[in-house]
């Protein structure tokens, strides 16, 4: 047998490495444009977020916090998706296109978080606290702490970043608080277990959990104008992308509602079984539906309701933002809406 001198034996297995590492680095590359296309769904229960390629459902990375994360919230520049870890006492900055833990900073109980439409005000209900926190929008300095009764949950401002409404869990009221001076202008009495708060074409509809309606606020002085009767337990409420709807999340009674934009009607059901929470729309026109007793994330047809898929997750998730949806940067203060 004729041998293979050794420096031609070298120089193939070199090339023969170049190239694995010429194919590896493409498929690394490829994977790294299609991530640019993220899910981030938040596990509360295991400490984690898990990242999901938008256009295949895989995921792609799973990050660790420190205790219980539950929401995020974009910054205005759409660099950082924030996300609130409430028994870590922690806020996490993560690159909202790479979907990297960049960094971190320390503040109290960061359970329900948002920047206010003109982005000088960050807020944060501090459920298991009973405070509600204001803070400068750009370096994050406390401005006003306001102490309140009890389980301040959700949140949504003015148009015009004046006043922050915020849900009060456990007392059933929803109070209204001046960003500038954190004075309260006025509490209200909505119903049994209240959770999400919207504005809606110049009133702040609230879900009311213990019931079997959403209530809709006047913001002048909280007084109910109306009830929006539904499947029982309204928890979060949603604005469709092309602001003809909106969406509201019956967690116990496992619905999404589908309201008509101007009359506030329900025209359609969807029944979502393990406990819709937190909804999101894809590039697709898909709905995403986070599912917090079941372990996964739903992808729903909102024309005709089909279930098109499932997701599974980590245990208990709650929030869910997709990189695609970034603020509406272009809208005026008057046209743009506040988003839950």
């Amino acid at each position: 047998m004729r041998s293979v001198p050794f420096r031609r034996t070298r120089l193939v297995h070199r090339a023969s490495v170049l190239m694995m590492a010429g194919a590896a680095l493409a498929v690394l590359s490829a994977g790294a444009a299609r991530a640019e296309r993220l899910a981030f769904v938040l596990n509360s229960a295991d400490a984690t977020i898990s990242e999901f390629d938008i256009d295949t459902h895989q995921e792609v990375r799973r990050v660790s916090v420190l205790r219980e994360p539950h929401h995020t919230a974009p910054t205005p520049d759409g660099k950082y998706l924030l996300v609130g870890d409430t028994a870590g006492n922690m806020l996490f900055f993560l690159d909202a296109v790479t979907g990297e833990r960049l960094k971190q900073i320390p503040l109290a109980d960061p359970y329900q978080l948002q920047f206010s439409p003109d982005g000088r005000f960050f807020t944060i209900a501090g459920l298991a606290r009973n405070q509600v926190d204001i803070y400068d929008g750009s370096d994050y300095h406390l401005l006003h702490r306001l102490h309140v009764d009890a389980m301040p949950s959700h949140m949504n401002y003015a148009p015009d970043s004046s006043v922050v409404y915020v849900s009060l869990q456990d007392t059933g009221k929803v109070t209204a608080i001046e960003t500038a001076t954190g004075n309260v202008l006025w509490t209200s009495d909505v119903g049994s277990t209240p959770a999400g708060v919207l504005w809606h074409n110049g009133q702040v509809l609230v879900g009311v959990m213990g019931t079997n309606y959403v209530a809709v606020l006047d913001p002048a002085d909280g007084h109910i104008a109306r009830k929006i009767e539904m499947a029982p337990g309204p928890h979060n409420l949603f604005v469709s992308p092309d602001q003809k709807h909106l969406y509201v999340t019956c967690r116990a009674s496992g619905v999404i509602e589908r309201l008509d934009w101007d009359t506030l009607n329900v025209v359609q059901s969807y029944h979502v079984a393990g406990g819709p929470d937190d909804i999101v729309f894809a590039p697709d026109g898909k709905m995403w539906a986070t599912l917090r007793w079941r372990q996964h994330v739903a992808i729903i047809d909102p024309t005709s309701g089909e279930i098109v898929d499932t997701i599974r997750t980590g245990r208990s998730p709650h929030g869910i933002w997709l990189n695609t949806n970034q603020p509406l940067l272009h809208l005026s203060m008057a046209d743009r809406p506040a988003m839950p």
